[in-house]
């Protein structure tokens, strides 16, 4: 049996007043999600347990099979290990973003105003990253280039427990009352304030000051944590997984429990993304001798924060028919073909609702459909609508017909209100019962 995790990072939301309080799954064209909670099963998920920062590395880690109450460490470590970083024990690393802030001369009476510095380029972000090293490295501490706005600081012997605040969380605040405090605050605050100078009139900010995209102004490090430590995968539970992200937490989280990580050209993690690509990685994948994908998608998550309303729905769509179209067709052809079963679980990690801007710990909607629990007619229904962009052909009429239970968080919440068996699963157990293809999932 083959399994896919669809993780739309961020994709579920709150009802909104423009929306005629619906959310952005409500109204977003997505017929493919609507199939898998339809024919499957539809549920509300729990990756945040109560307590802890929701997070996309505690709401990944437990998408991904695992227990973050047991085995969370931080994030930055995550994504060093994405960058090929061999920490030591007594090690902590820093995420630092590159940001924007307003251009007040005091520091403390700047605001928030990008997190990710107009979504900046990995190759503009290399050369800045570059200079800031050359300038602030020290034998303890070392800058290394990530991706885009998201870059790693590693501090030989640092402190591990600090008060560093997310700057996706302050967005259009004043950050006055979010500079770092605790143990090592004075080294990050030096930290920020000197790479605002370096920064100030770099090449690299004079030509995007030209073309009026916001500037990378300074370096905000947050998200510590020291050398992680997963089970393996394959150990756990007996199947080769590999992951598509192009976000170095989620890769570095695959990469950590023995996944094959797939770098895909173009993958960017924006709206902008290699959405065709990522689909093709995929089904290569999984035609040859992998037995699960995890592929994650972090543009409406990206979108949330900006407060991007129109995106993020234009993203789920585009999750909908250019990824989970194009697997389900070659998946369904293969089951045709070759007799094997495959199983999909479409779901975000958290909700990023576009009127906050930030993550929340609320349950989220799971649709999970498994074709070797379909009678005959539901495989003939799929596999015509399949060939219809998604669509349910009414058999009399030949016309679309609708949906009775769409992927949206109301519909979720329905389900899980009806029978408490599908109410906030805890997702590194659904995802135990997801990868154990000898028993039913619910």
């Amino acid at each position: 049996m083959k399994h896919v995790i669809f993780l739309g990072d961020g994709m579920a939301d709150l009802p909104l007043e423009q929306l005629d309080h619906k959310t952005p799954l409500d109204v977003a064209d997505k017929p493919h999600m609507d199939l898998i909670a339809n024919f499957g099963k539809l549920c509300t998920v729990k990756n945040v347990p109560d307590g802890m920062n929701p997070g996309s590395d505690t709401a990944n880690m437990s998408a991904m099979g695992f227990d973050p109450r047991k085995l969370y460490s931080g994030r930055s470590p995550l994504e060093a290990v994405s960058l090929g970083i061999d920490m030591a024990d007594d090690d902590v690393s820093f995420r630092v973003n590159l940001v924007t802030l307003s251009e007040e001369k005091n520091l403390a009476d700047c605001t928030m105003v990008d997190y990710s510095s107009g979504e900046i380029t990995s190759s503009e972000s290399a050369l800045l990253i570059a200079d800031l090293a050359k300038e602030l490295n020290t034998p303890e501490r070392e800058l290394y280039a990530g991706k885009s706005y998201r870059h790693c600081l590693i501090w030989h012997g640092g402190p591990k427990h600090n008060d560093l605040t997310p700057p996706h969380d302050i967005s259009g605040k004043k950050i006055e009352n979010y500079l770092p405090a605790g143990p090592g605050a004075e080294v990050m605050l030096d930290l920020i304030q000197r790479s605002r100078e370096i920064l100030r009139d770099h090449p690299v900010n004079l030509k995007r000051r030209d073309r009026g995209l916001n500037e990378a102004v300074c370096l905000w490090p947050w998200g510590e944590g020291t050398r992680p430590s997963l089970p393996n995968l394959f150990d756990v539970y007996g199947v080769k997984g590999a992951v598509i992200s192009a976000v170095d937490l989620v890769q570095g989280l695959g990469i950590c429990c023995g996944m094959d990580v797939i770098n895909v050209p173009g993958a960017t993690g924006t709206l902008a993304t290699n959405f065709d690509g990522k689909a093709k990685a995929a089904i290569d994948a999984l035609l040859n001798d992998v037995d699960y994908v995890y592929i994650h998608l972090e543009a409406p998550d990206e979108c949330g924060h900006q407060g991007l309303l129109e995106e993020k729905i234009e993203s789920i769509s585009r999750i909908d028919h250019q990824i989970i179209a194009p697997i389900w067709r070659a998946l369904e052809k293969y089951r045709q073909e070759t007799g094997q079963d495959y199983r999909f679980m479409v779901m975000p990690d958290h909700p990023t609702p576009i009127s906050v801007r930030t993550h929340t710990a609320d349950p989220v909607p799971c649709g999970i459909y498994d074709s070797s629990a379909s009678d005959q007619k539901t495989v003939e229904l799929i596999a015509k609508a399949l060939e219809n962009n998604g669509r349910l052909i009414d058999d009399q009429t030949n016309q679309p017909t609708k949906i009775i239970r769409p992927y949206s968080e109301r519909a979720a919440v329905q389900e899980a209100t009806r029978d408490e068996r599908y109410r906030d699963i805890p997702g590194h157990q659904l995802f135990a019962r997801f990868i154990d293809q000898t028993s039913p999932i619910i």
